[in-house]
Parts: C-alpha cells; structure tokens; sequence
C-alpha cells in the first residue's frame, strides 16, 4: 500500500538531508546519530566524540582529573567574584541613599575605590581559569599541531614569569606599606588593600599551571569543543 503523500515527502527529506546519518554499533541495542567533522571524527547528539569507527574518545584519568580541578576552582572564584560584586553593589547604594538625605558616608569613594580594584583583580584570575583573556586563537590555531603545542607552552611560560615577578614584587612591598593606612578608615592598613596584588597573582600562576599541564600531556590537538564538551560531562 502506498503511504500518504506527506509521510512520504518527509522520509525523503530525511533521507536526503542526513544519508548514512544513523550507525549501528555492534553490541549496542541504539542508533547513534553523529555529525561527522573533517578530522575523521564525530559528534554524537549529547556532545560525545566518536571516532570514525564508532569508538567514543574518552579523556585519560589525569585529563579528567585536571579539568575536575578547574571546574572546582572556577567555581570557588566565581563565588569570591559574587561576593564582591554584591558588596559594591550594596556599597554605592549605601552611599547614594545617604547622600541623598544630606548624610555622606565619609569612607564611601574610598571603599569602593578599593572594592572595585579587588573585582577587577579576582575577576583577572576567573578570566585566567576560563581562558577569557583577550587572544588571538585564529592565528595560533593555523599553526600545524607541533608548532602551536611550542608556542603556547612558552607563551604559558612568560605568563607564569611574569605573575610570579608580580606577586614577588607585590609580597615584597607589604611590610613597606604597612605603617599607611586609609583616609578614612584608618585602622585598615594599607599593606591589607595591596595584598590582592600577591594573592591574585598565586590565583592567576595556579589557572595557568592547569593550562599548561593540558598542553604536556596533550597527545594531539583536541577536537573543536572538546574542553566545553568535557567539563558538562564531568560537572
């Protein structure tokens, strides 16, 4: 009996539009619908990498281990970061209520002054976990996979110097500052201010460590979105 017309219509378009889109893995009692990408490998519909024989890539114990790490100590910052946006927010409002009613907060520039250098330097160190720095990946990502391995293992390296000069100098200093203290508050020293140089610069060097821990013990270049697809799965 010939189907409708419609359902016909359908199944053609289906057919047409996906050919060979489902497999069979031996073994299995379901169809994986993959999307097959141009390094020979695929994608199933829950973000898993297959191989072009059906096999799924897995990341080794001590990748999934690394990324378990990062995903704990992005969150733990993000936490940090929202309590410091809430505490300003809260903050500038304390002091627009009171300046409105003629009685100015004598700490509040100041205070918010230091606050929202302390966003600004956390909120450095969440951007460091979450690869969010300004970059060009385009151009690096042309580079055969030997050359973009070097390359970023050394630009990783000046990073890590750099900070670990920072916060050096930073430590350095506090014993220094420590007979300063706020204008308007002055039982806070001003070595307890300068402090989020050295703390966010350890913070910064430990997300560029997980980084580079990534790329040594990389075997290759990774799929396209095979970081994101990695940490959904292990969260």
């Amino acid at each position: 009996m010939r189907p409708p017309r419609g359902r016909a219509d359908a199944v053609h378009l289906e057919v047409g539009r996906h050919p060979r889109a489902q497999t069979r893995p031996s073994g299995l009692g379901f169809a994986l619908r993959a999307r097959a990408s141009p390094g020979g490998t695929a994608r199933s519909a829950k973000g898993a990498h297959v191989t072009g024989g059906g096999a799924r890539t897995m990341p080794s114990p001590a990748a999934a281990a690394l990324a378990r790490f990062r995903a704990g100590y992005g969150r733990a910052l993000e936490w940090v970061v929202i309590v410091l946006v809430v505490t300003l927010a809260a903050e500038v409002t304390l002091g627009v209520a009171f300046r409105s009613l003629g009685r100015s907060l004598a700490w509040y520039d100041e205070v918010a002054s230091v606050l929202l250098a302390w966003l600004t330097f956390y909120g450095a160190a969440l951007a460091s976990v979450k690869r969010a720095h300004i970059g060009c990946p385009e151009l690096v990502d042309i580079m055969p996979w030997p050359v973009r391995r070097a390359f970023n293992i050394t630009a990783e390296l000046v990073v890590i110097a750099f900070f670990a000069l920072l916060g050096a100098v930073g430590a350095w200093i506090l014993p220094v500052l420590h007979t300063d203290a706020l204008v308007s508050l002055p039982w806070i020293p001003i070595s307890v201010v300068q402090s989020v140089i050295p703390i966010s610069a350890v913070l910064i060097i430990v997300a560029e460590l997980t980084h580079l821990a990534d790329l040594v013990i990389a075997n290759g270049p990774p799929p396209p979105g095979a970081g994101a697809a990695t940490t959904e799965q292990l969260q």
